[in-house]
Parts: structure tokens; sequence; C-alpha cells
């Protein structure tokens, strides 16, 4: 670990002009100087196959792609998630990744490293069902979140202006719980 706290990324979409790609982008405008902050792309990681980690599997080698996921977020300070709701939970892309972090059981990526949860959703709901899920599949981790309140972003579309920022209104709620999940970093590297 640096003496500059690492704050990784990972936008739970795929597409290049996704919303929540466009959010954090505009999440990583808000994040101080003396953080690096940078968006970990997943969309490249192999389907998560518990062959490659098994020992006793010899001609499965793992890839080098689950290497440098994984080294990446031991790597990193904080993780923050920003995600849509796709039919009610998480996109396939994020779980797959969550799962890629998960193993092997011996080295953990994700364990007790503080996390931060962004969801949103075209409907009302905010994706709720997307970060309530996801923070379901992270609690076997240990990692610590922000309290309230949490960031449903609903309607999604309609937060943005015409320049395609965020409205001032979103982009200070964002900005507050950005804040309170990097106090939770900070608090982390100083215990």
């Amino acid at each position: 670990m640096t003496s500059t706290p690492r704050i990784t990324v990972i936008v739970g979409s795929l597409r290049r002009g996704s919303i929540a790609r466009k959010i954090a982008h505009e999440v990583l405008t808000m994040i101080p100087k003396d953080y690096e902050a940078n968006i970990l792309e997943i969309r490249n990681l192999p389907l998560y196959d518990f062959d490659y980690d098994d020992p006793a599997v010899t001609d499965k080698p793992t890839p080098s792609a689950y290497t440098t996921f994984r080294d990446t977020i031991k790597n990193s300070s904080g993780v923050l998630f920003i995600t849509p709701e796709n039919n009610r939970t998480i996109p396939a892309c994020l779980k797959n990744a969550v799962d890629i972090g998960s193993k092997p059981n011996s080295d953990v990526a994700w364990k007790n490293l503080p996390a931060g949860i962004i969801s949103h959703s075209v409907g009302r709901m905010g994706g709720y069902s997307s970060q309530k899920n996801l923070r379901l599949a992270l609690s076997y981790f240990d990692m610590p979140f922000p309290g309230q309140p949490e960031v449903f972003l609903g309607q999604s579309p309609t937060l943005f202006e015409d320049s395609g920022r965020l409205n001032d209104h979103t982009a200070e709620f964002v900005k507050d719980y950005v804040m309170r999940f990097l106090a939770l970093v900070d608090n982390a590297l100083t215990s």
C-alpha cells in the first residue's frame, strides 16, 4: 500500500455509454486529489470457474485477468461500486467480479476492505434490489460500509443536465456519500 490512498471504482455495466459509467466519471471528479482513484474495468474477466483456482486441476491455469483484478483490489484502500439494477438484482458482470475477488479462499481480495455502493435505475426504486443483493454478496467478507443515507438514484436519466453533468442537487447528495466513504477509508488506514 502506498502513502496515497487508492480508491478503486467498479462499474457494474459493460456498456460504454451507460448511466452507471457516467455517474462513475462524475464521482471521480468529486474525489480529492490526495487520493488516487481509477475505474477498474471488469469487461474482460472470464466467467468464474473454480477449476482455475483448484490446485488439483493442472490443465486450467488461472487467467492473468483474474490475477490483475485480484491484485488491484488487494492494493486498494477502498472500493466504490456504481451499478445499475438488472432484472431486480446485480448485473452478471458484477457478480462475476465479486466471485473472482472471493477466491482463493485463503487469499480473498475483498476481506475487510472499506466499500461503498451507489445504485441507480430508470425506475423510481433507484436500484434498491441491486444494492441490497450486492451488499448481501459482499457481507461475507466483513467489508465496512458508510451508514445512512444510502444512495439509490431513481429515474437516473433525468438526473443529468444537458452538459452531461449530474444536476446540482444529485451531485451534492452523491458527494456527501463519497466523502463519508472516504472518511471510512481514512479511518481504516489509521486504525
